[in-house]
């Protein structure tokens, strides 16, 4: 890497506008090697993780989630597999495996029971994805940050079809970069920003930039509605700055890992902390619905001397009694987050199993559907259906109760330096497609966590990432934050149906149009699970169909007729005003 006058001196060239390019065809080393063999000892299938069991007919090791996958169905359901160590143990296969690449296998855990239930590590696994909530200093940062990524055209220049070559493409990039960091630190701290124009040190102001951009990204995670067009400029950005080329000329990295509740509290030595079973009322939240006004105060005291309690009790030299405060309410943001985005799959499942029954069809209501008819792609029979859509929620359930978790993945996967991508047309516009790794893997974890709490799995099981359908992680994320921007107003609607009944006007209307108000409850409930799981919503049933993310995909096609419905009018009427469908630019 060059150093002082020389990387200056480069960085000046590469600003000017009269800067010599040179055509370069090295397009092709951005793939990644897929066809490598796994290492001895190592799944055959992701090669990256321990072999757990061995198959007697594949005569191949896998990890227990790969195993699971594979065997599912068809003639390999009948393959016999055995514990892998046992096979290394009894000399019938060597187990040359490299123990200096991965110290334990990160394998499935079975479902703790009540009885194995354990505060501690349940808190401390969780805390290692939470982010740690913005003080009010970082909240300056955050709207200095969104104010210059609101100005900015970064991805509309970058990422232009216009730029023929690798070079070019590399040249812009910089320019760009060094525009927008020029101007954060102009704007906050004038004096090193004239400093920062006159002989482009930017890597003396590496913590500025390191954190500012770690308040963005920590500000998105723990609040998914925020920065919905700055948060895409600001990832693609980042993922920008990543790229060797541009590391070369910056001299420094404009990223650092995100700052989450067991990363301050470790650091602290105060991880003690979240094993004290007093942390569940001091993290809960607070849910109104259903208590006197007297109960939720008294809940609001209990749960604000618990937090006290535990500031006091843990506060030292390393770490204040604010800051532990800080960290617990970081807690309770995470609680806040699953009320608000998976709680509602919860409702809908409840809402499933209350007005339907698996083997007990209701002619007027039934759940069957046939290849199409009505725009139906798939051909299901009323107990098929009811299996494919309880099993669909309870996978998006699991999905969202981990989403700061595979948030988290994402992140690293779209901002490391080892996993270039790709600018290529998908047939939705120019997008960066880039594999995904860790999401990879984790989301087929909880697909084989869904899979064997159902038992029976209906439907494809293909997770589709880094393709055309989901090009990025942050397509990945984007697109699992809808969940439950569709499923909150339905349930809203269905939940103020009651209150309708209160106006005589509009009871008779429901009466008459519906039979009443149950009856209207479960029309508007068989059309939503006939329509939003039917494989709808593209031309082919491999961008829609019954694959994991095509489930997505229908019911997004189901919100787009909802004006066309006959129950619509009861919608509007309990204050329904639409799907927020808007995302990341």
């Amino acid at each position: 890497m060059p150093t002082g006058p020389d990387k200056r001196n480069r960085l000046e060239e590469i600003l000017s506008d009269n800067v010599s390019i040179m055509e370069t065809d090295d397009d092709e080393n951005e793939f990644i090697d897929i066809d490598k063999e796994a290492p001895p000892g190592y799944c055959v299938e992701c090669k990256d993780q321990r072999a757990d069991v061995y198959c007697q007919q594949c005569n191949e090791p896998f990890c227990e989630v790969c195993n699971g996958m594979i065997h599912r169905t068809g003639k390999r359901a009948k393959h016999t597999s055995k514990s892998y160590k046992a096979y290394v143990e009894s000399g019938q296969i060597q187990d040359k495996a490299d123990t200096s690449m991965d110290a334990e296998p990160q394998t499935v855990k079975p479902e703790p029971t009540r009885a194995d239930f354990n505060v501690g590590e349940f808190m401390e696994d969780r805390a290692k994805y939470i982010p740690v909530r913005l003080t009010m200093e970082e909240r300056k940062f955050l709207r200095l940050l969104e104010a210059a990524l609101n100005v900015t055209e970064y991805t509309d220049k970058i990422d232009d079809i216009s730029h023929t070559s690798k070079a070019k493409r590399t040249v812009a990039q910089i320019k760009e970069l060094c525009a927008v960091l020029t101007g954060l630190v102009l704007a906050g701290d004038y004096r090193r920003g004239q400093e920062l124009f006159s002989d482009r040190s930017y890597d003396e102001n590496q913590e500025f930039f390191q954190r500012i951009f770690e308040i963005g990204r920590r500000h998105k995670i723990m609040n998914p509605e925020k920065m919905r067009s700055a948060y895409g400029k600001l990832m693609y950005l980042l993922a920008d700055s990543m790229i060797p080329e541009v590391q070369e000329m910056l001299g420094f990295t404009c990223v650092t890992p995100i700052k989450s509740v067991y990363s301050v509290l470790k650091e602290c030595h105060c991880i003690e902390v979240l094993h004290e079973d007093i942390i569940l009322v001091a993290t809960h939240e607070i849910i109104p619905e259903g208590k006197t006004r007297p109960q939720i105060q008294m809940d609001i005291k209990r749960k604000e001397r618990a937090i006290e309690q535990l500031s006091r009790k843990y506060q030292s030299k390393h770490i204040s009694a604010d800051d532990i405060r800080q960290c617990l309410y970081s807690i309770g943001d995470n609680q806040s987050y699953l009320r608000a985005n998976r709680d509602p799959c919860e409702r809908v499942i409840l809402y499933l199993e209350k007005y339907f029954h698996p083997t007990k069809e209701d002619p007027r209501c039934s759940l069957s559907i046939a290849a199409g008819a009505e725009g139906h792609r798939l051909s299901h029979d009323h107990e098929t259906q009811y299996i494919y859509v309880n099993q669909t929620l309870k996978l998006w359930r699991e999905i969202l109760n981990d989403m700061f978790k595979l948030w988290t993945f994402a992140d690293q996967d779209m901002l490391s330096t080892s996993n270039p991508y790709r600018l290529i047309h998908t047939g939705q516009g120019l997008h960066r497609v880039q594999a995904c790794p860790q999401v990879s893997r984790e989301m087929h974890r909880t697909l084989y966590r869904a899979q064997k709490k159902a038992g029976t799995w209906i439907g494809s099981s293909v997770i589709h990432l880094g393709d055309k359908n989901v090009p990025n992680s942050l397509m990945f994320i984007d697109k699992y934050n809808q969940v439950a921007r569709i499923l909150s107003p339905i349930c809203l609607a269905l939940d103020k149906l009651d209150e309708l009944k209160s106006n005589d006007g509009l009871k008779k209307y429901i009466d008459s149009k519906f039979g009443g108000v149950t009856e209207c409850r479960k029309v508007i409930l068989a059309d939503f699970f006939r329509g939003a799981f039917d494989g709808s919503g593209a031309d082919n049933f491999y961008d829609a169909g019954s694959c994991i993310d095509g489930r997505l995909t229908s019911a997004w096609n189901w919100c787009s007729q909802i004006e066309q419905k006959p129950y619509f009018p009861v919608f509007l009427l309990t204050g329904f005003v639409g799907f927020d469908g808007g995302g990341w630019s």
